[in-house]
C-alpha cells in the first residue's frame, strides 16, 4: 500500500511540476556528475547515502519535510537501531489524547515518519518569506532530470545574475532553477558538514550526496528492482538456450 501511495504521489508531483520540467529543458543543461546507481548495473553507494542524510539532517530537515520516509526506514542506508532511535527522538510529535483527554507533545519514535520543521504549510510559508518549502520525499522523481537537477541546483547559485535577468528582493538567483529567482538561499558551502567517515566536504561532495540520498527516498527498492530484472534476464537467457536445444533435438533427423 506505502508503494501504491507513493507512485500515485509522484505521478500527481510529475504532473503538478510538468510547466517547471519544461522550463528547465530550455535552460542550461544539467550537471552530470555521475552517480554509482546509474544505468543497468548500478547500484546505491551506502557511505554516499549515510553522508547524504547527514547533509538532509542537518542542513535540509531545518526547512524541508521527508513525509513519505520513516525513521525506520533509515535502517536500509546503515543507521543502526540506536542511531535511529537518537535521530527520532530529536523532535517533538503531537500524540494523544491522553487519559484527560489532552493533546500533548512526545519524542519521535522510530515508527514516526520523519517529523517536519514546522506544524503546517502555512507556519512553513511565514517562516520562509512567503514561499513553503516543497518535502523532499519525491523530489528525485518529481523534477526533469531526477538527481542531476538536485545537484545542479544545489550547485548554480551565483551572486550576480546575468545581464537582463532581474531577480525581486528577497530571491536568489539560481541558473538551473526555472525562471532563475528562487527563494531557497545558498543552502551549502564548503565544510558545513563534518562527514562521520572523514570524507572532504567540499560544495559538490555535499551536493552529489544529499542528491544521492533523495533519490533513495524516492526510489528506495531501485537495488531491488535492478536485481530483480537481472535474475529475470538470465533466467530467460537460460529459458532460451534450453528451447533452442529442444528445437535441434527434435528437428536434428529432418533434412
Amino acid at each position: 500500500m506505502q508503494k501504491l501511495i507513493r507512485n500515485v504521489l509522484a505521478a500527481a508531483l510529475v504532473a503538478g511540476a510538468a510547466p517547471a520540467a519544461l522550463a528547465n529543458e530550455g535552460g542550461p543543461e544539467l550537471m552530470k556528475p555521475g552517480f554509482s546507481f546509474d544505468g543497468v548495473f548500478g547500484r546505491y553507494d551506502p557511505a554516499a547515502l549515510k553522508r547524504g542524510f547527514q547533509v538532509f539532517h542537518e542542513i535540509c530537515s531545518n526547512c524541508h519535510s521527508l513525509s513519505l520516509v520513516a525513521y525506520r526506514n533509515l535502517a536500509a542506508i546503515g543507521l543502526t537501531e540506536d542511531e535511529i532511535k537518537a535521530v527520532a527522538a530529536e523532535r517533538e510529535i503531537q500524540a494523544g489524547p491522553n487519559d484527560e483527554g489532552q493533546m500533548f507533545n512526545r519524542p519521535g519514535r522510530p515508527s514516526d515518519h520523519y517529523i517536519p520543521p514546522f506544524p503546517n504549510e502555512k507556519a512553513a510559508a511565514v517562516a520562509n518569506g512567503g514561499a513553503a518549502p516543497p518535502d523532499l520525499s519525491l523530489m528525485a522523481k518529481a523534477r526533469h532530470g531526477g538527481p542531476n537537477y538536485i545537484y545542479s541546483l544545489m550547485l548554480g547559485f551565483e551572486d550576480t545574475p546575468p545581464d537582463g535577468v532581474h531577480i525581486p528582493d528577497g530571491k536568489f538567483y539560481n541558473k538551473f532553477f526555472p525562471g532563475n529567482a528562487i527563494s531557497m538561499p545558498p543552502p551549502i558551502q564548503d565544510d558545513a558538514v563534518t562527514y562521520a567517515d572523514g570524507t572532504k566536504a567540499t560544495k559538490a561532495q555535499i551536493a552529489h550526496d544529499v542528491a544521492t540520498f533523495l533519490n533513495w527516498a524516492a526510489e528506495p527498492e531501485l537495488d531491488a528492482r535492478k536485481s530483480l530484472g537481472l535474475k529475470v534476464l538470465g533466467f530467460l537467457a537460460v529459458l532460451t538456450a534450453l528451447f533452442y536445444a529442444l528445437k535441434r533435438q527434435i528437428w536434428k533427423n529432418v533434412h
